[in-house]
């Protein structure tokens, strides 16, 4: 028994512990299919999309976005937009071309950046590649930082609205959707942003 004791001792003590292995910002991912169907019980045709993303927490904070000519200054942190995230710019991954609003998107990877007024947000769908880190020797972009329009695909306006409650974390969703789209939906601190999107 003492043996066993131990041996669950030293267990605990080499295992590192929870809050160690979890950044500040855990990575997310969020993904749906699309344009498929049900024959016989089985799926068959659908398309991935995915998207893949920090996900920063309030800790604390309130008004996070702010207000006014400063609204989501705070969170570009001196970059032009902001990454919607943290860390790694977030990714679109679409193995299907799509729609969102007018502006079609080919099937492929992107990057996702977000312009937030008071008023409304811009979705912006981007060519920029990202960076797994801040390197000087990777190609592509940390964040938002050296951001630039030039690479834009599309700019989409984006409904916004209050949520009902304060998200604590960074939240996108893929909700409404049916097998020819549905909404792409960011929710963070009481900001609920809402664009549609369609199989093309």
């Amino acid at each position: 028994m003492r043996i066993l004791s131990l041996l669950f001792a030293a267990a605990l003590l080499a295992a590192p512990s929870f809050a160690q292995e979890r950044p500040a910002s855990p990575r997310g991912e969020v993904s749906t299919q699309v344009g498929g169907a049900y024959t016989d019980g089985d799926y068959e045709g659908g398309k991935w999309v995915v998207i893949d993303y920090s996900r920063p927490i309030l800790r604390g904070r309130s008004n996070l976005f702010g207000s006014g000519a400063t609204y989501g200054d705070a969170l570009k942190a001196n970059a032009p937009v902001w990454r919607l995230g943290a860390n790694k710019s977030t990714r679109l991954m679409t193995e299907t071309d799509l729609m969102f609003g007018n502006a079609h998107i080919p099937a492929g990877e992107y990057s996702l950046f977000v312009e937030p007024d008071a008023d409304k947000w811009t979705l912006i769908i981007s060519n920029h590649k990202a960076k797994s880190s801040g390197s000087s020797d990777e190609e592509g972009i940390w964040g938002a930082y050296n951001y630039d329009s030039a690479m834009d695909v599309a700019r989409v306006p984006m409904k916004l609205s209050k949520a009902p409650f304060s998200f604590d974390q960074l939240t996108i969703s893929f909700v409404n959707m049916t097998q020819q789209g549905g909404t792409l939906a960011i929710m963070w601190d009481n900001e609920l942003a809402t664009v549609d999107f369609m199989a093309h």
